[in-house]
């Protein structure tokens, strides 16, 4: 295969990768009718997805390259940034609102959950755009290997999907809004590889990128026990909301067995 076309074909499994979060996302067109037990569900499945990553992929992989003093370091600055995000972004005054539904039943949703999908999608993303250029970059010097490391990352990015577009669509009632963040997302991941073939590929080093990943597991994190897990039990499910945690971790590690 010649540079050209290699360089086109890393570029588009990096685009199909990234792709895959908007198939999560298409969970939000199956849900009929929101009840509170589905929004507890996936709010938990979200923080399972999220702190299994971080802890067993992410940080490891970080620590392994740059050290443990330098992995830690950095993970406690991803969560003390995104603190200090959370703290400057206000509240919405008026947090709760009341939607009827179909059926009668009334579910109180709270408008808070637009942040809490939002930040998620900013914490995916950022954690997308290292895995654009990790795809792009195997995919330059082993296609064969690109391959297998661009479909693992398509199906883990399923789950990721799920995670923006469920807070995301209770918060508005809106599917194609909630498609559309998870979809935008996602195109972090073909973003990454255009940044790190046009600017950044001279100067990207291991240690560079292994810190990028303890930066992103101590935003996902803090997103998931500041934000997702209570509001997950805010709704009166407790067990419903451990069962998807557990289910969101096991999906995430099935997923990461592939790779």
């Amino acid at each position: 295969m010649e540079l050209s076309q290699q360089i086109i074909f890393a570029f588009l499994l990096t685009f199909l990768a990234g792709l895959s979060t908007g198939i999560g996302s298409l969970i939000a067109y199956f849900i009929k009718k929101p009840k509170t037990i589905y929004l507890s569900f996936s709010l938990g499945f979200s923080a399972g997805v999220m702190i299994y990553v971080s802890f067993v992929e992410l940080l490891p992989k970080s620590v392994i390259t740059v050290g443990q003093f330098t992995g830690v370091v950095v993970f406690f600055f991803g969560i003390l940034l995104i603190a200090f995000i959370d703290m400057i972004i206000p509240e919405s005054r008026n947090p709760h609102h009341y939607k009827e539904m179909p059926d009668g039943q009334v579910l109180k949703v709270d408008k808070t959950l637009l942040r809490t999908g939002l930040f998620t999608a900013f914490a995916i993303a950022v954690h997308n755009f290292p895995e654009g250029l990790t795809t792009f970059g195997t995919a330059l010097s082993d296609v064969r290997l690109g391959i297998i490391i661009a479909l693992a990352i398509a199906i883990h990015n399923i789950p990721e999907g799920i995670s923006v577009s469920v807070p995301i669509f209770y918060a508005t009632g809106d599917r194609k809004k909630a498609f559309r963040y998870s979809f935008l997302a996602g195109l972090a991941e073909p973003l990454g590889a255009v940044i790190g073939f046009v600017i950044l590929l001279p100067f990207l080093s291991p240690s560079l990128l292994s810190s990028l990943l303890a930066f992103v597991a101590g935003i996902m994190v803090y997103i998931s026990i500041d934000e997702l897990l209570p509001m997950a039990h805010r709704y009166g499910h407790s067990h419903t909301v451990i069962l998807g945690f557990i289910l969101g971790m096991a999906l995430m590690a099935a997923s990461l067995l592939i790779l």
